[in-house]
């Protein structure tokens, strides 16, 4: 079910870049006053009403669009990115937005090189070592004279490997199951998830604060679809270098409304890690 439109697939990468920055933003916000389980918790509910709606009207019922020949995969993909979410604002309320997409910049690396067992795709000399490059950038960010270092560096860091993993099966799922099959799963076994942790931890919320939870809940829906959408127009390959838009987007809110600081091992590690991705699909459109 999957087909190849470069084209639309960056576009629907960019949107969903500059999507999850703000919402990474929200999230933020909301997790300084309340705890991350119960967030998470509250966006899940809204998403999975969201996507059951979706399935009925695209499907014809629950039942259609439930229907799958991959079940277990699909609903560990569902787990994973509920999971990647808590751990991935854990780091927001510890690193700021800033630094933590610093290190979570590295995920697009970790698609290209876990691509092959993956999916299959060949990767040459030439992408492993722009892949190593990449990893040494991540090591100037965590160096520990520019303050990035500490226990908490391990939290961005953990949740691009589970989000790289989810952007693979994104591709791999998408060769039997169309978006609105994987966007049901995604929705309904993350709710569950989510549900089962955040429940322990329920507080009460101001009225401005419950608006903003609403935008969370609408930013959430839009753009775990548009990702589900680009890995089924486009190879994961094509739109992954896009993905680090993300970054400078974050980073931008961070400055501009959370205050944060721009450190210079940041900006250096950052850089190179941006490159070693822009080279590989440099690579990549050359071979072909």
């Amino acid at each position: 079910m999957t087909r190849n439109d470069t084209r639309l697939g960056i576009a629907l990468m960019v949107t969903t870049t500059f999507i999850f920055a703000m919402q990474d933003g929200l999230s933020r916000y909301l997790a300084d006053s309340y705890n991350v389980w119960m967030v998470v918790m509250i966006r899940y509910w809204f998403f999975a009403a969201f996507v059951i709606a979706i399935a009925r009207r695209q499907a014809g019922s629950i039942r259609n669009a439930a229907a799958t020949e991959q079940p277990f995969l699909q609903a560990f993909r569902g787990v994973l990115l509920a999971l990647e979410i808590m751990v991935m604002i854990l780091g927001f309320v510890f690193l700021g937005l800033v630094e933590s997409h610093a290190v979570f910049a590295c995920y697009p690396l970790l698609i290209g090189a876990l691509s092959g067992p993956v999916l299959g795709e060949t990767m040459g000399w030439r992408r492993w070592t722009a892949t190593g490059v990449g990893f040494v950038g991540v090591i100037i960010v965590l160096q520990p004279s520019g303050g990035v270092f500490s226990p908490y560096a391990a939290i961005p860091l953990l949740a691009a490997l589970m989000f790289a993993v989810y952007g693979l099966l994104n591709r791999y799922v998408a060769r039997k199951d169309d978006a609105a099959t994987s966007f049901f799963w995604t929705g309904t076994v993350g709710s569950v998830v989510a549900t089962l942790i955040g429940a322990w931890f329920w507080e009460p919320m101001t009225g401005p604060d419950w608006a903003l939870m609403a935008v969370l809940c609408l930013t959430g829906a839009l753009g775990h679809f548009t990702l589900i959408k680009v890995y089924e127009v486009a190879e994961a390959g094509a739109v992954q270098p896009f993905a680090y838009l993300q970054l400078v987007f974050a980073s931008a809110l961070g400055l501009l409304v959370f205050d944060e600081t721009l450190r210079t091992n940041v900006v250096v590690g950052a850089t190179i890690i941006v490159g070693a991705g822009l080279f590989t699909f440099w690579r990549e459109r050359r071979a072909r």
